[in-house]
């Protein structure tokens, strides 16, 4: 049996964050979940995003690939105006905010992404957009925590935010109980604006 090297990989996607302040609302509006179901995974505030494109496990090489076609990408954009609200459940196990606001601009933003990622040769899963934010995951043996916790925060809606910035972001996902963790490999401002926010 022939044993290959590993390629060196890391695991991908393209994503918009919401601003703090939007962030501390939402995680308010959490606190008694927090209380009430602490055995859940609950994912850092500071890695709290709303993905575009999850494009998986690649090799390290192709990364440089997305960046300047992104950069293009994202400085002839525009940011889009969005609000966290409500709450829902991919299955027993994943517990998620809904977003609200421009979803035409968002589904735009994200078939652009998309389109880029093709261009640049990366094969990925292009599933269907459903705008959300992941909060967090239940244990295997826990069927109730993310319902229950989903239910919460029906009458969550927070503030308008804009989100200002495209982007890509790498996981380092570890086999411990902990929660996954995120980091920047970039970032651009939609639509390069001169003059600094706006």
């Amino acid at each position: 049996m022939n044993e290959q090297i590993p390629t060196a990989t890391v695991r991908v996607f393209i994503a918009l964050a919401p601003p703090d302040d939007a962030k501390e609302e939402l995680a308010a509006a959490l606190r008694p979940a927090y209380a009430a179901y602490p055995l859940m995974r609950w994912n850092r505030i500071e890695d709290w995003h709303v993905t575009l494109a999850f494009l998986g496990e690649v090799p390290v090489a192709t990364v440089p690939l997305l960046r300047p076609p992104l950069a293009v990408l994202a400085a002839s954009g525009r940011p889009v105006r969005l609000d966290l609200r409500g709450g829902g459940h991919f299955g027993e196990r994943v517990l998620w905010s809904g977003i609200g606001g421009d979803l035409e601009g968002l589904h735009l933003l994200a078939s652009e992404v998309r389109a880029v990622v093709k261009e640049c040769g990366i094969p990925f899963e292009d599933r269907p957009l459903r705008p959300h934010l992941t909060l967090a995951r239940a244990r295997r043996n826990d069927a109730a925590s993310a319902v229950d916790a989903a239910a919460g925060l029906a009458g969550f809606t927070g503030r308008r935010w804009s989100a200002e910035r495209l982007h890509l972001v790498g996981s380092n996902i570890g086999r411990g109980p902990g929660p996954i963790h995120y980091r920047d490999i970039q970032a651009w401002p939609l639509g390069a604006r001169s003059g600094g926010e706006g």
